[in-house]
């Protein structure tokens, strides 16, 4: 056993406390003894070399209690809230990122909801994004080397923010651990859509745990997020150059296919129909979340369902800002 992973384990049978102080951000961070782990083991969430998946989408809420109530009315299993945490990066001990979340553990990526926790230049940007309005304001997406993408990116001309190292606290079954992340995120305003980051996880066994990953509406996965845009030649163009991939005509839609998951990018009037209104009438924005269920029925009878071109359309709670889910049976 190398000495890194004899000083992983010693770590995982301590609490938090001690395991920050045992990886010591400043010297042997949590986010690079998981590097090992990784290395001897294959999780469905954890894309290959050059993939890119939809790995999760950001909500923008006001109130976790409100967001956690709706979502578990719709039959969601929802995580406990936590508070994001980064390395200072002088002392090394862990402070708020700015915000924290609730989620949704699909077995196949994830949404969650995020809250303000404190004004770091993060949580004034979300603090400000909530004021114009609550809904989706992020699209991360899962890399196997974020490090290497953040490079790439910067190199091709992409304004960059520098590449973070996120954790929070994650309660599992037999013990308290944290899932660790590698983060590169553009810089503010080079999407008007708001935050796109690309990610890699050091843990993902903290987050997708089989008791938070099964929903009594039969969710399975997160196929695609909807984007609104004035004009979607412009933002499809945007999000091809970002991916190095095509943007294709897909009904109404453009579409940019990933290793797992989709960006599909509508003209504002085809999504206002399809939202039930305007979310930011003028500006590209995100919309919806297409989710991949094992069964609809238990969603067919809320209120404001509908059937939109074979999938279960329902607007978002109140509590969740304006958008749309779209169910698809798999």
């Amino acid at each position: 056993m190398s000495a890194l992973q004899e000083q992983r384990d010693n770590c995982i049978q301590h609490n938090i406390q001690t395991r920050v102080h045992c990886n010591g951000f400043s010297r042997a961070p949590l986010w690079k003894a998981t590097k090992v782990r990784n290395s001897f083991m294959k999780n469905a969430n954890l894309p290959d070399a050059e993939e890119v998946f939809l790995d999760h989408s950001g909500h923008f809420v006001a109130n976790a209690e409100a967001a956690q109530a709706a979502l578990a009315n719709m039959g969601f299993t929802v995580t406990p809230l936590s508070k994001q945490v980064q390395p200072d990066p002088e002392t090394g001990e862990a402070r708020l990122t700015g915000t924290g979340n609730i989620c949704i553990m699909l077995p196949e990526g994830y949404l969650e909801f995020l809250i303000h926790t404190a004004d770091t230049t993060i949580g004034l940007e979300f603090k400000a994004a909530l004021e114009r309005r609550a809904g989706l304001h992020l699209a991360a997406f899962g890399v196997a080397d974020t490090e290497s993408l953040h490079a790439r990116l910067a190199k091709a001309g992409f304004d960059m923010r520098p590449l973070v190292h996120f954790s929070r606290d994650i309660e599992t079954e037999a013990a308290r651990e944290t899932a660790a992340f590698t983060v590169a995120r553009l810089a503010a305003g080079v999407m008007p859509e708001g935050r796109v980051q690309f990610l890699t996880h050091h843990n993902p066994s903290a987050l997708w745990q089989t008791r938070w990953t099964t929903h009594d509406n039969g969710a399975q996965s997160l196929r695609a997020m909807v984007l609104s845009a004035p004009d979607p030649e412009e933002a499809a163009s945007r999000y091809a150059r970002l991916f190095d991939r095509p943007a294709q005509r897909h009904g109404a839609a453009l579409r940019i296919t990933l290793d797992r998951g989709a960006l599909e990018i509508l003209p504002e009037e085809t999504a206002a129909a399809i939202v039930g209104t305007h979310v930011e009438l003028g500006r590209s924005c995100f919309v919806g979340l297409r989710i991949g269920m094992a069964d609809t029925a238990t969603l067919a009878g809320l209120s404001g369902a509908r059937w939109i071109d074979g999938s279960l359309a329902l607007p978002f709670d109140p509590a969740l800002g304006a958008g749309v889910w779209l169910f698809d049976p798999v």
